[in-house]
């Protein structure tokens, strides 16, 4: 087994606390726009699109995100509605945070007459680097843990400041699996950024390979049941699936015609 006794609190100032977990979103937030803004360089993308729409994106991405939570929790938090607005310790679904993000910035794409499909494709590459880092706050904070296993890779959180429902229980580390997925869909989408030669090509592909991933990884965590057996995160996977490959499809099957016409 795998022991992690990590304080989840990094420092405490009064009766504020910042957490492992608030840290490390906020540096897979900056590595995403760091990985955005070189991808704007590379297709010629003005700098200040990306700053203004990250910064709306950041915005929706945050409220998306604890709404999706407080939904998928409602029982608990119908009792407990003075803690629906705190974040100190977890509470970010990331399809919420990934639906939210996606209509800030198609707001933002009308508002100033950009194309969306271009500013979704250079947010693509970096959005899953800066899941893979959020997730190690997840990891140390002990939320979104898996079920409980004996399996050797099972992790044990020993701090009681830990989100798991008991210490000394062995679950399944599913943040290290979403983790190591993340990274995977990054390093694929990377290498292959100079092949997607059509605008919304990277984005469906991002959504269609991390749904894929996701699907299969909520099957190990003990989320709630809401659709057919499946959990909400598995729900939402298999719609962004059905959404996203035939729209992958038509593209290239739309560029392929196109292709055709011009010669």
């Amino acid at each position: 087994m795998i022991t992690i006794n990590i304080d989840p609190v990094l420092l405490r100032i009064g009766h504020f606390a910042i957490r492992w977990y608030g840290v490390m979103i906020a540096l897979g937030v900056l590595a995403a726009l760091q990985v955005a803004l070189s991808e704007a360089r590379r297709k010629g993308i003005p700098e200040d699109h990306i700053y203004s729409g990250s910064a709306w994106a950041i915005l929706g991405g945050l409220l998306g995100a604890r709404l999706f939570h407080v939904v998928d929790n409602w029982s608990y938090y119908a009792t407990r509605p003075g803690e629906i607005l705190t974040l100190q310790q977890s509470g970010l679904a990331v399809y919420g945070a990934i639906f939210g993000g996606v209509i800030a910035v198609l707001v933002f794409a009308i508002w100033r007459r950009l194309s969306f499909w271009r500013l979704a494709d250079t947010a693509a590459f970096g959005v899953p680097l800066g899941q893979a880092i959020g997730r190690v706050g997840c990891l140390i904070n002990g939320c979104n843990y898996g079920l409980p296993t004996t399996l050797p890779w099972g992790v044990v959180w020993t701090s009681p400041e830990a989100m798991v429902p008991a210490t000394g229980v062995a679950y399944h580390p599913a943040q290290a699996y979403d983790l190591l997925w993340a990274l995977a869909v990054f390093g694929l989408l990377w290498g292959l950024r100079a092949r997607f030669r059509v605008d919304g090509q990277a984005f469906l592909a991002y959504i269609a390979l991390y749904s894929a991933g996701r699907f299969w990884i909520s099957f190990l965590r003990e989320d709630n049941l809401v659709l057919l057996g499946l959990r909400q995160a598995q729900a939402i996977a298999l719609l962004s699936l059905v959404v996203a490959v035939p729209l992958i499809i038509w593209l290239n099957r739309r560029r392929m015609r196109l292709s055709a016409h011009a010669m």
